[in-house]
């Protein structure tokens, strides 16, 4: 895939992406001031920086998660094509992504060119996956 098709996607991506369901077809809706935000933090120095991109690089497994089911090694062996199994979930409820395992987000599926994408809807904060390590 040349350059001019990959930006061609990722434009195509962005914009399915920044789409507000909630915001489709309504007219009248009215737009909130929003404050200009300022990094306040501290620059970091450049030993910093480095162990920063260290880690960069490193890949991570991403997964969806529609839902869960514990079945027998009986019925395992037992499915086949047409086999429907429950899940823990009820339609329209929102995926869990996963990564490496932990749980990060929660999403809907979004479809843009044929493929299959997530639009995040709520980030798990630091403190609630620290709580969960317990």
């Amino acid at each position: 895939m040349d350059p001019s098709e990959d930006q061609k996607l990722a434009d195509e991506w962005a914009a399915a992406l920044s789409e507000d369901p909630a915001a489709q077809g309504s007219d009248d809706a009215e737009v909130a001031p929003l404050e200009e935000l300022s990094d306040q933090s501290s620059p970091i120095s450049e030993d910093e920086r480095r162990k920063l991109d260290t880690i960069m690089d490193i890949p991570v497994t991403i997964s969806m998660e529609v839902g869960r089911s514990q079945i027998s090694i009986r019925n395992l062996l037992q499915l086949n094509q047409g086999s429907v199994v429950e899940l823990d979930r009820l339609a329209g409820e929102s995926l869990d992504v996963m990564v490496n395992g932990t749980l990060i987000a929660h999403g809907e599926v979004v479809v843009v060119n044929d493929k299959f994408g997530i639009r995040l809807t709520d980030v798990i904060s630091q403190t609630e996956r620290i709580k969960k390590l317990r």
